[in-house]
């Protein structure tokens, strides 16, 4: 990588701005730019350290600290320690709202439940929903699956084939053996089997196979972990990645893409840092930002000659964003103390795929980590603590998703420079479908006291859709590889790509298919990227 500083550069004007040149007070020169540290940007760059290409990985964050405070409910919920994400704007309402987004190296991985399950097959394949069609996907599951296997391993995946009807069909075994249920969960999982259910024991990427362990993760769903027992994207990919040889500018925070005088290349990317405005040149640019962000970098980046934005002659860019029907799902046993550590083991799926009991599919049952007074305080501010103290210590806490469709309507856009969320959730029969059925068979299991809460605009942790792939430069943004129908040099390796939503957690999907993405560019013949040694992981 090399710098240059105090360059005069003339670059295409925002279509708002008067047009005269930009003065970089740097200028950095590198073969690849990921944009973007985290599940995405981090394993792309893990994937592509050997490959004898200059690579930089810019985040606009810094790395998260591991300190106490990682464990302290009261930091972490009520005084929002870690959250360090802009404010959005609902595009209905104009109100304002805190995104469930963070900007660490590692990305919201940093704060991720680290629950790992692949999509199933049929998510690959065009499916009819109650309310409207999901999309087929540019490439099957089995073109997918062995990058399912490479990311488990490198995520160190723990898990068991064979428990869930749903799962698809496995190349190799999960890396490591499945976390067991502790006892009240255990009682949880053998009431559903004695109603006929099927439940299993989740894809997980914690490293709490003892009971010491888990006392040092009870609080990782929502917050970092302190003692490094999870598999984030920092500590998985980005630490790996910079030992090779890659490199990694934080605080940095990209604000326009710029093309070159043919329209079908990035020369450069603009990064502000400390004050300073930063041009990066690249041979290629990988954009991992989220799928907000970086539909958001991409509008932000219109010019006269593109006045829509870049990679954006379909007018697909930020549209289709799904985000999933989620429910938080509270059963209490007045008179039994749950003091289960770390209560993500348990996952349902009896009723994700349509079947004899219901037409339509319904979605995906998983345990959240075991909740806390001052987790509910957040949510709800004016109860007191005592009561939320009471009724959580006596809980057992789930998540509850349906698939949202992609609805071109749904979608981000940008205001003065503001990221503005238009978002109205659909497909919600089958999700109150689902809710009812989970509150029939959580109370045959012993707890009659039901809590229930569809989630909002500001949960958002599952945001995909908004640069979506296919064959048809019409009809998506980006091609099967991920690669901009429209520039050349340019992939999006989020969950932007995503077609479908599914009805599961995104991460080993995102992480899976950058291994992917990158096979496809260390197959190119550019003298500076050669393929990985056969054999090397």
């Amino acid at each position: 990588m090399t710098t240059e500083s105090r360059k005069t550069i003339d670059v295409a004007p925002r279509p708002e701005a008067p047009a005269e040149p930009v003065l970089p007070d740097e200028v950095i020169r590198t073969d690849i730019a990921i944009i973007g540290s985290g599940m995405g940007g981090g394993t792309m760059a893990y994937a592509l350290k050997d490959s004898g290409a200059e690579v930089l990985i810019i985040e606009r964050g810094h790395r998260l600290p591991a300190e106490p405070q990682n464990s302290d409910l009261d930091e972490v919920y009520l005084k929002g320690r870690y959250k360090n994400a802009d404010k959005w704007y609902n595009g209905r309402t104009g109100e304002a709202f805190k995104p469930g987004v963070y900007y660490w190296v590692g990305g919201c991985t940093k704060v991720y439940g680290a629950c790992l399950p692949r999509f199933r097959a049929s998510d690959f394949k065009e499916t009819t929903h109650q309310d409207g069609t999901s999309p087929a996907w540019p490439f099957s599951y089995e073109d997918l699956e062995p990058y399912y296997a490479k990311a488990e391993k490198l995520f160190r995946v723990r898990g068991q084939i064979g428990e869930d009807p749903t799962e698809p069909a496995h190349s190799e075994a999960y890396p490591f053996p499945a976390l067991d249920h502790e006892p009240v969960i255990q009682d949880l999982a053998a009431s559903f089997r004695r109603q006929g259910l099927h439940p299993f024991r989740m894809a997980n990427g914690l490293d709490a196979d003892t009971p010491q362990k888990r006392a040092l993760c009870a609080t990782s769903d929502g917050a970092p972990n302190q003692a490094g027992l999870k598999s984030d994207a920092e500590k998985i990919a980005i630490d790996p990645a910079l030992a090779a040889g890659v490199d990694l500018m934080t605080g940095a925070k990209v604000i326009r893409l710029i093309a070159g005088p043919d329209g079908r290349t990035i020369v450069a990317a603009l990064a502000e840092r400390d004050d300073r405005l930063i041009r990066i040149e690249a041979d290629k640019f990988i954009l991992a930002a989220g799928a907000v962000n970086s539909a958001a970098l991409l509008l932000g980046s219109a010019t006269p000659e593109f006045p829509r934005g870049l990679a954006n002659s379909s007018g697909l860019v930020g549209r289709n964003y799904m985000v999933h029907n989620s429910t938080f799902f509270i059963g209490i046993n007045p008179f039994r103390v749950n003091r289960t550590l770390w209560q993500k083991t348990l996952g349902l799926n009896d009723w994700y795929e349509a079947g004899p009991t219901n037409k339509y599919p319904l979605g995906n049952l998983q345990m959240l980590g075991k909740l806390r007074a001052s987790m509910l305080k957040m949510a709800k501010p004016w109860a007191p603590t005592w009561l939320l103290k009471a009724l959580s210590d006596r809980s057992i806490d789930i998540y509850l998703t349906t698939e949202d469709l992609p609805r071109q309507s749904n979608r981000i856009s940008l205001v003065n420079g503001n990221i503005h969320v238009w978002w109205e959730p659909n497909n919600l029969e089958p999700h109150k479908e689902l809710v009812r059925r989970i509150r029939k068979a959580v109370r045959k299991a012993g707890y009659p006291v039901i809590f229930s809460e569809r989630m909002g605009i500001e949960t958002n942790s599952h945001q995909c859709g908004t640069a979506v792939a296919g064959h048809d430069p019409a009809s998506s943004v980006l091609r099967p590889d991920c690669r901009t129908h429209d520039l050349d040099n340019l992939w999006i390796v989020d969950s932007s790509f995503f077609p479908s939503s599914a009805a599961l957690n995104p991460a080993l999907t995102i992480a899976a298919n950058a291994l992917r993405v990158a096979d496809t560019i260390l197959a190119t013949r550019d003298p500076g990227l050669q393929r990985l040694p056969a054999g090397k992981d």
